[in-house]
């Protein structure tokens, strides 16, 4: 496993996917400055990095992440604190926007900010047992790091408000249900569920991968007509590819194809 930055996050580079990790396990993955630091860079060496199709975000040790270091939200509240308040938003911003699909492993906990930080992610595995959910109402504010814009998107207003403003955990078996997360599995095979499922997207077209999740991530962003033709441009991109041409090929033949990234 490769450290990046200060050492607070790292990646393991394994042939189609990356897998990013939180690596303050004796911190539970706490988040602080450094560690949102070294989790943008690492998901924009994944971005540039034209060999991966699918990456994973997973906690290093037993805890996906325990949120926001509790000692760093105590010192920001202080009146000359000097605070940037963009890191959380970038790192939201550096998941979402990375090319390749990303899988989330949540396992054992995620409240408040991991819980948000779960959300740019397109896959989300998470152990049935698992602390996931927004309590910052009982803390004397509100999720504003994508909570009540990201989330309403995934699982309607109404669901949405129930999870921010009752300021509860949600059954994992109910935020699958909601269609929040896409499976449940057992504490101990979160990260190897989240691998494998990477690793089954890695089957597909890297570029249809990454022009996909691109269309996708555009579609409330614009009127049904606009994203309708902006769909049909990117799609357009991809009829003279290597790709393209090897995947209809290969089904005429009768055999699995073989894609580049080309």
């Amino acid at each position: 496993m490769e450290s990046v930055g200060s050492g607070l996050a790292a990646i393991d580079w394994n042939d189609d996917r990356a897998d990013v990790y939180l690596s303050r396990p004796d911190k539970r993955n706490a988040m602080t400055v450094p560690l949102m630091d070294d989790l943008v860079a690492a998901f924009e060496r994944v971005d540039a990095d034209g060999d991966v199709r699918v990456a994973t975000l997973l906690g290093e040790g037993p805890v996906f992440c325990a949120g926001m270091d509790l000692e760093m939200m105590r010192d920001r509240v202080e009146p000359d604190a000097e605070i940037d308040r963009n890191k959380f938003p970038d790192v939201l911003e550096a998941i979402e926007e990375t090319r390749q699909p990303v899988v989330a492993g949540i396992k054992r906990a995620a409240p408040a900010g991991a819980f948000e930080l779960t959300l740019p992610c397109d896959f989300r595995i998470i152990g049935r047992n698992a602390k996931y959910g927004l309590l910052e109402v009982a803390l004397g504010t509100f999720p504003h790091g994508g909570g009540t814009q990201r989330l309403p998107r995934l699982v309607g207003l109404s669901n949405a408000k129930e999870i921010v403003l009752s300021g509860e955990f949600v059954d994992p078996e109910e935020a699958a249900d909601m269609g929040l997360v896409h499976e449940v599995v057992d504490t101990d095979a979160v990260d190897e569920r989240a691998k494998a499922l990477a690793d089954d997207l890695c089957e597909n077209a890297p570029l249809g991968l990454r022009k996909g999740k691109q269309a996708l991530n555009a579609a409330f962003d614009m009127p049904l007509e606009r994203g309708l033709e902006y769909e049909r441009r990117l799609g357009h991109e991809l009829d003279d590819t290597r790709d393209y041409r090897e995947g209809f090929e290969a089904r005429l033949e009768g055999r699995e194809p073989e894609f580049c990234g080309e």
